[in-house]
């Protein structure tokens, strides 16, 4: 009769049961932050504790602005390694990833746990089974002091993912689908609980967009059922026991949709809202200037193998920019050719991190300039630069329309090489 977010912060809490609408004082298993803790560190000197509460608890990541672009941002750096070495905090230095991917490589958060972090992006842990969710600055900087922070419990919005996922059709074209028929504001302050047999055939390195990218639906967490595929991924990794918690067969709904992916078919974003989907060949042959393979939703391993597969002996008539989720990511990609493939295309090469999806460096387009990104966010400015485009779509999409200098299929460059010519078959 409970959901997974109830029974997840009912643990948390150290209470046997709790419903949506209580509000509990909760310990998270993981706090996390990353450059933004420079920022945490002042509001936390504000308050004056002695020490950080359970600084075993507690992870960093340099991974917004690395390696630092500006003297300011490397003085921050500076000021978290003193910070991190001073208390005993987990730091992960730049060029190991963006904290999303870093934390699930490492065994970091875990089956049924409950972690907060300085990021929206948080839900992105949901692929593993766990309750995350982004919290401010000043909430971080409370759980750094006392290591406990109230939450109200939010209702759950249930998805069962029916059918047979087509191929060419990833993860990013179901979150898409999803942020197209309901809306950014579709499961505001709402837990998201998918379910489904569609959800085993997604493939484990596409699974986290899904989660990831319901912070863009307005969801406060959401949750994946973890299988044995995930079970065995954490297991290899995990430093401590843990215990998967799933949601009762009868447990209580705000509300239950179903989507049938088997009717989906690779999508794409308009500038200047993750929620403008149409079908890619809606947007077919607008002329774009830059393609950028990246970010928590679009740097792991399986999208820069996608990106490669589709440029591979071929050439660029726009700039394609790649950065791999994490050194870990980066080395796969080496080990296997796939950078190189990428490389011998004409693809820029990135430190592992966040690269331009937040506008601080490392792509940031000129005015009027228009991005095909793989990246969860498209809002006017979100690259830097606000009189400049985005659009939003899978990795093989975004590689397709870097060879072709405008928006295509892959299809479209795989069967025939539609685009030899400016333009037209």
């Amino acid at each position: 009769m409970y959901t997974f977010a109830e029974k997840a912060l009912a643990r948390a809490a150290g209470i046997t049961s709790a419903r949506a609408g209580d509000v509990l004082d909760i310990q998270p298993d993981v706090v996390f932050s990353h450059d933004n803790s420079a920022a945490i560190l002042r509001i936390f000197n504000q308050i004056g504790a002695p020490a950080v509460n359970r600084p075993e608890r507690l992870a960093i990541t340099l991974d917004h602005a690395a390696p630092a672009p500006t003297t300011a941002h490397a003085q921050n750096h500076a000021d978290i390694r003193a910070f991190a070495a001073q208390h005993g905090i987990r730091l992960f230095e730049v060029g190991r990833g963006i904290c999303h991917q870093v934390l699930s490589e490492e065994g970091i958060v875990l089956p049924g746990e409950v972690v907060m972090g300085a990021d929206s992006h948080t839900p992105h842990f949901g692929w593993l089974g766990a309750f995350g969710m982004g919290v401010g600055r000043t909430e971080v900087a409370a759980l750094w002091a006392t290591g406990t922070l109230w939450i109200r419990v939010p209702e759950t919005l249930q998805i069962t993912l029916a059918g047979h996922i087509p191929m060419g059709v990833t993860a990013k074209d179901i979150a898409l689908a999803i942020l197209g028929r309901w809306t950014v504001e579709g499961a505001a302050y709402r837990a998201v609980e998918f379910a489904g047999d569609a959800l085993a055939s997604i493939p484990l390195d596409d699974r986290p967009v899904l989660p990831n990218m319901m912070s863009e639906f307005g969801a406060i967490s959401a949750f994946m059922p973890p299988d044995q595929a995930v079970i065995d991924y954490v297991s290899a990794r995990a430093s401590r026991p843990f215990t998967p918690l799933y949601p009762d067969a009868d447990a209580v709904y705000s509300a239950q949709s179903t989507l049938d992916v088997s009717t989906l078919e690779p999508l794409i974003a308009l500038p200047d809202q993750p929620d403008r989907v149409v079908p890619v060949s809606q947007a077919t042959g607008t002329p774009i200037q830059q393609a950028f393979v990246g970010t928590c939703t679009g740097g792991r391993y399986s999208d820069l193998a996608a990106a490669a597969a589709v440029v591979r002996g071929r050439k660029l008539r726009a700039r394609l920019i790649v950065i791999p989720a994490s050194a870990q990511v980066l080395s796969r990609a080496v080990r296997s050719g796939v950078l190189q493939d990428l490389i011998d295309a004409g693809a820029a090469l990135g430190t592992p991190g966040c690269g331009p999806c937040m506008g601080n460096h490392l792509g940031v387009p000129a005015p009027n300039e228009v991005t095909i990104s793989a990246g969860s966010r498209n809002f006017k400015g979100r690259m830097g630069t606000a009189g400049a485009p985005v659009y939003l779509a899978n990795a093989a999409v975004v590689a397709a329309s870097a060879v072709a200098g405008q928006i295509v299929s892959p299809q479209d460059i795989i069967d025939g090489e539609t685009f030899r010519a400016e333009g037209s078959a």
